[in-house]
């Protein structure tokens, strides 16, 4: 006889890795301070540090989440590319506010990002997809992302008819394909502490510039 799951109601860690996260040990900006996070997140080892759940929503409000990768951030904002037609790349024309998480557990850590949603100069989309592996620039032409299909083989026909098409030669982005760029309206860096007094300091950005907050855990 199989044994019976596990409850989630029983399972419970107390966090204790960290000392505490103080306003006098925070970066002037939060580049700075997710950049120190991430070096540690990426030095311990975790599996796609760049890894984090990007929320959407469409007009009326109906929320979706997924895991993206990251690939660039700097004070202007978090980038990550994908096909605009799909689930997510509708929503944030739609409705052009994202949130981020960086699930970093087993560093004891989250950061948290909010704020609105820009598409990327199509220079920047071109310059990173001609950084992608073949296989990834051929599969952007594959997949009709988010679209139901009738079966796996058609992902297959559409990678022979992006091979046909473009043979041995140079793959470019496609026109449906680029960047989003979240530009944080707020940045939450969530540290784990004993007892679920978590410590959770936030950016905000305000007229005067960024200032910082202190939020109970």
């Amino acid at each position: 006889m199989p044994s019976d799951p596990p409850s989630p109601a029983g399972m419970r860690r107390d966090y204790t890795e960290h000392g505490p996260l103080l306003e006098s040990s925070l970066a002037e900006h939060w580049t700075a301070q997710f950049a120190a996070w991430f070096a540690e997140a990426t030095a311990f080892g975790l599996p796609e540090p760049n890894a984090m759940i990007v929320a959407t929503a469409d007009a009326a409000g109906r929320p979706s989440a997924r895991t993206v990768l990251l690939k660039g951030y700097d004070a202007a904002g978090f980038v990550f590319f994908t096909n605009y037609g799909s689930r997510k790349g509708s929503e944030a024309a739609e409705n052009p506010y994202a949130s981020l998480v960086f699930p970093w557990f087993a560093i004891q850590r989250q950061v948290i990002v909010s704020g609105r949603v820009e598409r990327v100069s199509r220079a920047e989309t071109e310059a990173y997809f001609a950084s992608r592996p073949r296989g990834s620039q051929l599969g952007a032409w594959a997949s009709p992302q988010s679209r139901v299909l009738p079966g796996r083989e058609a992902v297959d026909a559409g990678l022979a008819a992006a091979l046909e098409r473009f043979g041995d030669g140079p793959v470019p982005a496609p026109p449906y394909w680029g960047g989003l760029r979240v530009v944080p309206e707020t940045v939450e860096f969530w540290q784990g502490r004993s007892n679920r007094l978590h410590d959770r300091l936030r950016y905000r950005r305000s007229d005067a510039g960024w200032i910082v907050e202190r939020l109970a855990p």
